[in-house]
């Protein structure tokens, strides 16, 4: 007997090549896990089993094919932004629920083409909108460390799957922190890309002038770089273009990352979110990831915010975000043929698609312009000062009680301003396009894990997956389980 749930995506990949097990024994078993423990989570809630069972048998009878990274690896695919044509697919709104995709996003053509096999589909916020995974359509889903916490969001549903051990790795996409979030608030790995490395077509050329990318939350960061050599790569009419990489990201994790320079904060720089202070949670897991990358050879230097500061950055991103949440729903009522109603959309959707509505094309454009210098000022802060990458925390707070967003008459703005400390970190990624990590290196006193975020200039995931090797090589975590995993399932 194997304990199929100790191995990441590349061992199972493995063990299909050399006819250990087969693409069909592997879905069966990764089935058993799934419905063991999703009761108590909820992080799939659109299983694919037939669908799944029947690529999973072709598979068998064929073998692994050539050039296949994952062959009959099990994969979920999260309910938001990608297509998988003839599945259900609803963004995790009541008002597209009953919609069947009708094409393949190129994501889905990848992964399939490197041997996975999509067997269901994961929670996620409605439209994306908010940091955590708790849609009316769905329900919450719970985090498997605390079931009483949030999983955060968007990609909340693929987080718990992945740190339960339902699947090595899960598919996420990010618009303000929507990867890294629900990895660091769930003890995975998760990276966001430089703007440009994943295609979003042929639907979609891109979101809100790029905020929007996509890839994978995994337990291991060998997963994650190996899938990203799968996917990556633009298709013709693409808006943006990523820096062609050196060679494979796989390769990158078994290089040294050298001696790096690396820059730390300790609060948020002013104008980042109106309140700067981090949780002493968050504080202590920034320092110890400062001391360990100090410990591993790293020139280590606590920055001082004011060198990132901006003015009104909140305001400025939640214009391109309202403007976000109004093309997405303008592009539902164009493909589903009906107008939206108020009961059709949660209270915050709703808000801010209303918001969406009353921003001119001027006000956009002028707001972007805005957000471009301020780009400008990030990469620019990397050259002149010679910094390699940017420690801090991935989130200004630990992960909140389950409920914790839910608007009230007499607090309206719960909500965004919950989400505001969420995203307080991991939005200056998604302005500038730059590469993005969290890592999950610290867990406090309640065991509970909190990440810490490493970022890095435009194109320089390779210098990132370095360096995660290696501070998964001084710190593993994958054998950190939570009190809710399959391991634990009868």
């Amino acid at each position: 007997m194997v304990d199929l749930g100790a191995y990441d995506a590349i061992g199972l990949g493995e063990l299909v090549r050399r006819r250990k097990v087969s693409p069909a024994e592997l879905l069966e078993d990764t089935i058993r896990r799934i419905e063991a423990v999703n009761p108590q989570l909820n992080a799939v809630i659109c299983p694919l089993w037939e669908r799944a069972r029947a690529e999973a048998r072709k598979r068998t009878e064929k073998g692994a094919a050539p050039g296949e990274r994952f062959p009959g690896v099990p994969f979920l695919l999260k309910d938001l932004v990608t297509d998988m044509k003839g599945a259900p697919f609803a963004d995790g709104s009541r008002f597209v629920h009953g919609h069947v995709s009708a094409v393949d996003s190129e994501l889905v053509t990848r992964a399939r083409a490197s041997g996975l096999v999509i067997a269901g589909r994961t929670n996620t916020s409605e439209l994306g909108v908010l940091t955590t995974a708790e849609p009316l359509l769905y329900g919450p889903t719970h985090n498997p460390w605390n079931l009483g916490l949030t999983t955060g969001g968007s990609s909340g549903g693929s987080a718990a799957a992945v740190a339960a051990g339902m699947v090595p790795m899960a598919h996420g996409n990010d618009g303000g922190g929507s990867i890294r979030i629900p990895a660091s608030c769930c003890g995975v790995f998760g990276l966001k890309p430089t703007r440009g490395r994943n295609s979003l077509g042929p639907l979609f050329g891109d979101f809100a002038h790029g905020i929007v990318c996509e890839h994978a939350l995994t337990r291991t960061v060998r997963d994650s770089a190996a899938l990203l050599d799968a996917t990556s790569g633009a298709v013709p009419g693409d808006p943006y273009v990523a820096p062609p990489p050196e060679r494979p990201f796989l390769e990158e994790t078994r290089r040294s990352p050298g001696r790096l320079k690396i820059a730390f904060l300790s609060r948020v720089p002013d104008g980042w979110n109106e309140e700067t202070a981090l949780h002493p949670d968050c504080a202590a897991a920034v320092r110890d990831a400062a001391g360990l990358c100090e410990s591993l050879g790293h020139v280590v230097e606590e920055v001082d915010p004011a060198a990132l500061a901006w003015p009104d950055l909140p305001r400025l991103f939640i214009i391109i975000f309202e403007s976000f949440v109004g093309h997405s729903v303008a592009y539902w009522e164009r493909t589903l043929g009906k107008s939206v109603t108020r009961e059709e959309l949660e209270p915050v959707t709703w808000d801010l698609y209303q918001a969406g509505k009353q921003i001119t094309s001027a006000a956009y454009l002028v707001t972007w312009e805005e957000l471009q210098r301020f780009s400008r000022k990030v990469a620019c802060w990397y050259l002149d000062g010679g910094w390699d990458v940017l420690l801090s925390p991935t989130m200004q707070v630990p992960p909140t009680k389950l409920g914790s967003f839910d608007p009230s008459p007499d607090d309206p703005g719960k909500s965004i301003r919950i989400a505001l400390s969420f995203v307080a970190f991991t939005r200056t990624q998604n302005i500038t396009g730059d590469p993005a990590m969290s890592v999950p290196l610290y867990w406090n006193r309640d065991d509970v894990p909190i990440g810490v975020q490493f970022a890095a200039p435009f194109g320089a995931e390779a210098r990132l997956f370095r360096l995660a090797a290696q501070l998964e090589k001084a710190r593993p975590w994958a054998g950190r389980r939570p009190p809710v995993h399959c391991s634990a399932a009868p």
